[in-house]
């Protein structure tokens, strides 16, 4: 796991930009921009494994991360009795319905192979029987939990455990996701495995946005508990208030600041962890297969390779830890808000900073992840101090001055594309190119 210089001294200038938004506009907004850009370059290293390593092309990156957020829910928000006891049972016998059709389905389609076309007749009306009997179960007692004061509640809520454990509960869920995406799409080209994905990701999010029994769906999930101290309880604390006022800093600033170093502290652990297994994965034999099977399909099943199922593996692995990162993401905000979910957008910002850092280089998605993040966050704020500077020499309310001001808000879409095309020009392959062993 050896870097060199120049690769330090890119991150060395990252670390400096951060700083600098600390010495210009507040230590407050330099952390919270950190902890975002850990959690983004968890996320860019997800994308990484799945295209880096084995060329996939998922558009569905939204989706994982959004089954990320619904574990940070479903874990830490504690469970709601009168939602339980108006429609908990109907809930369970209809998932439980739902487990036996799928698994009725699959008995019946191979138990048929040698019936010819009324093989699909059969496992059509055994799916269409377990379909009536899920929405005669599940339809009453999602009324029933809806109805249970609507304005605070009306939802199952969850099991009230600390919400640090839904980092790993979101991996299992974006993993569980991208088996079944996988068994159905990976046969696909690879352009048809984009659009699958996306079409996916876009079903996932539709129903966390309307399925308002499971996440309140638009009206959200505000409060979940923090793996950290409250800034309320630091500001009372006597111990705290004696040490801010010793280091010379305002007990709330003081508080906000600790705050966000605490999780910058988690984030860091689990981002150290992530890149360090990645590049194990990489360095390793599997990875070795991984990267032939990426470079070219037909020579490595040529070879005895299973390709659909190495595919499946490494889809899996990488929507696990975007789970994850979608889980963190979710703690770091307190609420669950599924309307923030937007694919076409963010899915986007998670490619860029991939392939700005350098595609197949774990390292360089990592440096992708906070190079985006960054100017993705701070183009306003500059934009806003460019154009003031620009128009400095003009009349206050010159119609120009006005305009260019009020267009520095606009400047984000403008800077990415920037950034991508001048990567593109002068690094090809990313500010840390994948180094060919």
């Amino acid at each position: 796991m050896t870097m060199s210089g120049r690769n330090i001294g890119l991150f060395a200038l990252m670390a400096l930009l951060l700083m600098s938004v600390g010495f210009i506009q507040s230590w407050d907004v330099s952390l919270t921009l950190l902890n975002l850009c850990i959690i983004s370059a968890i996320m860019a290293l997800g994308v990484n494994i799945q295209w880096g390593y084995a060329g996939l092309f998922n558009v569905g990156t939204m989706g994982f991360a959004a089954l990320g957020g619904l574990a940070a829910m479903l874990v830490s928000v504690p469970p709601v009795t009168a939602a339980w006891q108006a429609g908990g049972a109907g809930v369970v016998g209809g998932i439980i319905a739902a487990v036996a059709t799928v698994v009725a389905g699959m008995y019946a389609w191979r138990r048929t192979a040698d019936m010819g076309r009324s093989r699909y007749w059969v496992t059509g009306l055994v799916v269409l029987v377990g379909y009536v009997l899920l929405r005669s179960l599940i339809d009453p007692a999602v009324s029933a939990i809806e109805k249970v004061d609507s304005t605070k509640a009306g939802y199952l809520g969850g099991f009230g455990l600390p919400i640090i454990f839904s980092w790993l509960v979101g991996g299992v869920f974006a993993a569980g996701a991208a088996w079944v995406v996988g068994r159905i799409s990976l046969g696909l080209r690879s352009d048809y495995l984009a659009i699958a994905t996306l079409g996916i990701s876009e079903i996932i999010i539709y129903m966390l946005k309307f399925e308002d029994w499971l996440t309140r769906g638009v009206k959200n999930v505000a409060g979940l508990p923090r793996p950290v101290p409250y800034e309320v309880d630091l500001n009372e604390s006597a111990d705290f208030q004696s040490w801010a006022t010793g280091v010379g800093l305002e007990v709330e600033t003081a508080s906000s600041i600790l705050v966000k170093l605490c999780y910058a502290g988690l984030f860091s652990i689990v981002l150290l962890v992530v890149l360090y297994l990645s590049e194990v994965a990489l360095r390793s034999p599997w990875g070795r297969m991984m990267r032939a099977i990426r470079d070219n399909e037909t020579a490595a099943a040529a070879m005895g390779k299973n390709v659909t199922s190495r595919h499946l593996q490494v889809f899996i692995l990488g929507s696990a830890v975007i789970g994850v990162a979608g889980a963190m993401l979710t703690t770091l905000d307190g609420q669950f808000t599924p309307t923030t979910y937007q694919p076409l957008r963010f899915t986007f910002l998670i490619w860029v900073m991939v392939i700005v850092g350098g595609s197949g280089n774990n390292w360089g998605a990592v440096l992708g992840g906070f190079v985006i993040w960054f100017f993705w966050i701070e183009a306003e704020p500059i934009g806003h101090w460019l154009m003031s500077t620009l128009t400095s020499g003009m009349d206050e309310g010159h119609w120009l001055r006005l305009h260019l001001i009020e267009s520095a808000a606009h400047m984000r879409l403008l800077t990415m594309g920037l950034v991508l095309l001048l990567v593109l020009r002068f690094a090809p392959r990313g500010l840390i190119p994948e180094v060919k062993r």
